[in-house]
C-alpha cells in the first residue's frame, strides 16, 4: 500500500487529503510514445495537396488548376493524389507569368 495525494472537489471548494490505497494511479510521463513519425514536408517525397499549396505558397485551388492543367505531375497512392516535392521545386525554378486559370 502507498500513500497518495487526492484532491477532492465538491460545491466548488477543493480538499486535500492523504488516503492509502492500492489501485493503479494514471502517470503521464509512462505514456507511449505515437507511432507516427513526424516529418517536415521539405524532406518528404510525396506531400499532399495542402502541403504543396504551402510550399507554393498559393491556395489550394490554385494548386487545382495546376494540377488539372498538368503543369504539375501527380501520384496516386490508393485514393489519395500525392505531388512530388522535386516537381515543386522545378516549378517554383522558373517564371510563369502567365494566369494560373485559364
Amino acid at each position: 500500500m502507498s500513500d497518495k495525494n487526492i484532491v477532492e472537489f465538491s460545491r466548488g471548494v477543493s480538499q486535500l487529503s492523504t488516503q492509502k490505497t492500492d489501485e493503479v494511479v494514471f502517470q503521464p510521463e509512462r505514456r507511449k510514445r505515437p507511432q507516427r513519425v513526424t516529418i517536415a514536408p521539405e524532406d518528404k517525397i510525396l506531400v499532399s495537396r495542402e502541403e504543396a499549396a504551402q510550399l507554393l505558397s498559393i491556395s489550394q485551388r490554385g494548386l487545382d488548376y495546376l494540377v488539372s492543367s498538368r503543369r504539375l505531375p501527380t501520384r496516386r497512392i490508393g485514393g489519395r493524389v500525392l505531388i512530388p516535392t522535386a516537381e515543386l521545386r522545378k516549378y517554383a525554378r522558373y517564371d510563369h507569368p502567365e494566369r494560373i486559370v485559364g
